[in-house]
């Protein structure tokens, strides 16, 4: 089994697992869907704000696309 740690900086709270090739496997238990990789804790925090970006600019296009369905209907 992995070792797992909790981490947060104080903004973002991250889970960090050691991944068998070296590293840790990222996540976060406020945001399911935020998953990425790194080799060190800050990278970790640099890589988790980078995907947090890409998901909401994802999530914004999503709702945009929603909407313009609904009201064409």
């Amino acid at each position: 089994m992995s070792k797992r740690y909790t981490v947060t900086d104080g903004k973002l709270l991250l889970t960090l697992e050691e991944a068998r090739e070296g590293g840790y496997v990222v996540t976060s238990p406020i945001d399911p869907e935020l998953i990425t990789e790194a080799e060190t804790v800050s990278e970790a925090f640099a890589n988790a704000r980078d995907a947090l970006r890409s998901l909401q600019v994802s999530r914004a296009k999503l709702l945009k696309k929603l909407a313009a369905t609904s009201k064409s209907r």
